[in-house]
């Protein structure tokens, strides 16, 4: 794998962006942006071939969609309860809507992607900033009516009351968290390229890249706050997806004190760090 210095790394995008069109290399792959971009710099799983490179993350996406970008993957606490499959999955899972097609009869689900707001199924993230904990807390009576036969299934799984019902929490310590978030996120370089189809092939234009520096966990908290930090649970009896914290691309500002554009629509704005 080749190595590069931070402004090799840059020439090597603008260099990319300079090329215009190229082909996604992984069709099929729901990360061909990311993966077209990796293929090129000649680098696996991000991990970024610079001195120091634990520093930095590299982001991709495409431009004008509203998918949600990635963080970072991290599991709640107690940990050794594996809570997502073994609490939450059993307790709280619905039957996955592929149950006795792809999967069997009794495949189950647990997917939410959750804020601070609480989603039709009752759950909502808590941030506790006297315990420095972030909770997943649940509410039955925020529970839309059109799932109260899956509510009944809660009571009868758990074996409890209304006020009892969600005794058990699963949750991030902040310290524990702000080490996680800080070290996998502390500077990154996000790329976004624009996307078209031509003759049933995919064609990305790398054509924009910032540097995003300066982690701030406490604005990671605050834009947990308002909503735009999400929470991801994706697991189903037969596979647990893990946990993802995501946000949309426009609060990149809420949690990063310095963002500096590289290339903004094609335009070289600056050739070094």
């Amino acid at each position: 794998m080749t190595l590069y210095s931070k402004d090799e790394l840059i020439a090597k995008f603008i260099e990319l962006s300079e090329k215009g069109w190229v082909k996604n290399r992984r069709m099929g792959n729901s990360g061909g942006v990311g993966n077209t971009l990796e293929d090129y710099l000649g680098i696996e799983e991000n991990n970024l071939p610079i001195p120091n490179a634990a520093e930095w993350e590299l982001k991709a996406q495409r431009k004008n969609t509203t998918s949600l970008v990635t963080l970072f993957h991290s599991e709640p606490s107690p940990r050794a309860l594996k809570f997502v499959p073994c609490v939450l999955l059993p307790h709280y899972g619905w039957q996955h809507k592929e149950a006795g097609r792809k999967y069997p009869e009794t495949e189950m689900s647990f997917r939410q992607t959750i804020t601070c707001k609480y989603s039709d199924r009752g759950f909502c993230v808590k941030v506790d900033r006297d315990a420095e904990k972030i909770l997943i807390v649940f509410n039955p009576l925020e529970v839309d009516p059109k799932h109260s036969d899956w509510l009944n299934q809660v009571y009868q799984n758990i074996d409890s009351g209304c006020t009892n019902i969600c005794t058990m929490q699963p949750y991030w310590g902040f310290r524990d968290l702000s080490c996680k978030a800080g070290g996998k996120l502390l500077n990154c370089f996000y790329v976004q390229a624009d996307v078209k189809r031509e003759e049933g092939e995919e064609y990305y234009w790398y054509n924009s890249v910032k540097i995003l520096q300066n982690f701030s966990f406490k604005g990671f908290l605050d834009a947990l706050e308002s909503n735009n930090i999400y929470i991801d649970f994706d697991a189903r009896s037969g596979h647990n997806h893990g946990t993802k914290f995501r946000m949309s691309e426009s609060a990149w500002p809420l949690v990063y004190e310095k963002i500096t554009p590289i290339i903004q629509d094609g335009e070289v704005l600056r050739t070094s760090y």
